[in-house]
């Protein structure tokens, strides 16, 4: 997870931020299925609150971010 993130923004802060924020999202989606499907002690940092609250949060700003990322307007 902190790989991916890390990539997405390097991505974002040397070239193009919109693929770097997807990237950033598409790590934090990846993060809630893991929440989703490991189990707690397997979970390790992933594991903060309860489980559906965890997934919904992570799932939720993914798609915040995807969204941002795709309505923003191109500033010229």
């Amino acid at each position: 997870m902190l790989v991916v993130v890390g990539a997405g923004l390097a991505v974002a802060a040397a070239s193009d931020w919109r693929v770097g924020l997807r990237i950033v999202s598409g790590g934090l989606a990846v993060a809630g299925v893991l929440r989703l499907v490991l189990p707690e002690r397997d979970a390790g940092m992933l594991a903060v609150r309860h489980r559906l609250l965890d997934v919904g949060i992570l799932v939720a700003v993914a798609g915040v971010l995807v969204l941002l990322a795709g309505t923003i307007p191109e500033q010229t």
